[in-house]
């Protein structure tokens, strides 16, 4: 079945704070900062129905410290990468609610989906593009990891006018 993408959910938010809630009183003194990140974090933009949710901590190892109060609140461990990212997920009755990235606190991984996030908010003809993008590779890719793949290119793009952006400022 092809990836489903569908319209913005003004639920979206409010499905972010109330995990984020949840977050917080489990995480303990080890998670500095949690942010509502991806696609459904911008307002208007298409996303898969999937929150993402980042979690920033002062180090990635030992992941003892947020991995065992992150699978008590129900998050399956799935996989380490690149290296400066460890990723979660919440589903329930076989649907996946969200996907949590874990990452070093002022880190690369941090720093660069979070100016990812911002300029797609402040810049709606770039919200605009990347949605157009998403919709056409969408029907081509029924396995989540291999449609990010795909999307890279274009993310790494956008990234670098970012960054030039950020330099120029």
């Amino acid at each position: 079945m092809p990836i489903a993408i569908v319209d913005y959910d003004p639920e979206w938010p409010r499905r972010y704070e109330a995990e984020a809630k949840r977050l917080r009183s489990e995480r303990g003194p080890v998670a500095l900062r949690l942010e509502h990140v991806g696609s459904t974090a911008v307002p208007g933009l298409k996303a898969k129905d999937v929150v993402d949710i980042q979690l920033s901590v002062p180090a990635l190892e030992p992941m003892g410290p947020y991995r065992g109060p992150l699978e008590r609140l129900g998050y399956e461990y799935v996989v380490t990468e690149p290296e400066d990212h460890r990723f979660f997920r919440l589903e329930r009755a076989g649907r996946r609610l969200c996907n949590l990235h874990v990452c070093q606190a002022g880190g690369e991984w941090e720093r660069r989906h979070l100016a990812f996030r911002d300029h797609l908010r402040g810049h709606p003809e770039a919200a605009r593009a990347y949605k157009r993008h998403k919709l056409e590779l969408a029907p081509h890719f029924d396995i989540a990891n291999d449609y990010a793949e795909a999307k890279d290119p274009f993310i790494r793009r956008l990234e670098l006018e970012i960054r030039g952006r950020q330099t120029a400022e």
